[in-house]
């Protein structure tokens, strides 16, 4: 799966599960500040993107993630890591 459908998928789930407007989301928006994402959303998502991850899924490296490109780019590291 390529980064671009990572990112179609996290975004299909901001707007289905969190009611966040598409049309707001980039890659640098802030999970919290623009997004108002909190830390329990926060854990709904990554519950909901396991399916794609896998045994890969590491919730200790979510710790760091600020904006949604950086849920990409770990979900992208984690679904291509070595099982």
């Amino acid at each position: 799966m390529t980064q671009d459908q990572i990112y179609s998928r996290i975004l299909e789930i901001l707007s289905d599960t969190f009611d966040v407007d598409a049309s707001r989301v980039t890659r640098n928006s802030q999970l919290g500040a623009d997004l108002d994402i909190d830390s329990i959303d926060a854990v709904d998502l990554i519950v909901q993107l396991k399916p794609m991850i896998g045994s890969n899924l590491r919730p200790e490296a979510f710790k760091s993630v600020r904006t949604v490109g950086d849920v990409v780019e770990v979900v992208h590291s984690m679904m291509h890591a070595t099982a």
